[in-house]
């Protein structure tokens, strides 16, 4: 189904909101978040059916990839590096997955890839342009 399709694509870092305050609620190490902040990190969505591959490209050439199926459990990797496992799901058109201490959400909106982490109230949102 075309809802399905909407993620494909290379989509470039445009702007954030609470990065500092959702950072620290996770713990992530200072220089990990000083890496992190304002990074013009672009994030490249493979999709075949409810196949993903989900790769960041950081300045400098470090990637972090993710694969996973939707609905069956994945191994996955957190902003901070550590390993773990997950099922994302598919609600509304949105990729939901419960990371370790955040929920993370996925969605194409106005042709934009919009990410929403959360964790323990604080929201962190990561709003990146489409570019390829």
């Amino acid at each position: 189904s075309q809802g399905t399709m909407a993620f494909a694509g290379k989509y470039e870092f445009e702007s954030d909101e609470n990065y500092d305050a959702f950072v620290q609620k996770i713990g992530l190490p200072s220089d990990k978040a000083e890496m992190g902040r304002n990074c013009k990190i672009v994030t490249e969505v493979v999709q075949n059916g409810n196949d993903f591959t989900w790769t960041q490209h950081f300045p400098g050439g470090r990637t972090t990839t993710n694969s996973f199926t939707v609905g069956s459990e994945a191994d996955m990797e957190t902003m901070g590096g550590k390993k773990f496992k997950a099922t994302v799901k598919m609600e509304d058109g949105k990729l939901v997955a419960d990371f370790p201490n955040y929920r993370h959400t996925a969605e194409i909106s106005g042709g934009k890839l919009v990410e929403i982490s959360t964790s323990s109230g604080v929201v962190y949102k990561r709003t990146s342009k489409k570019i390829a």
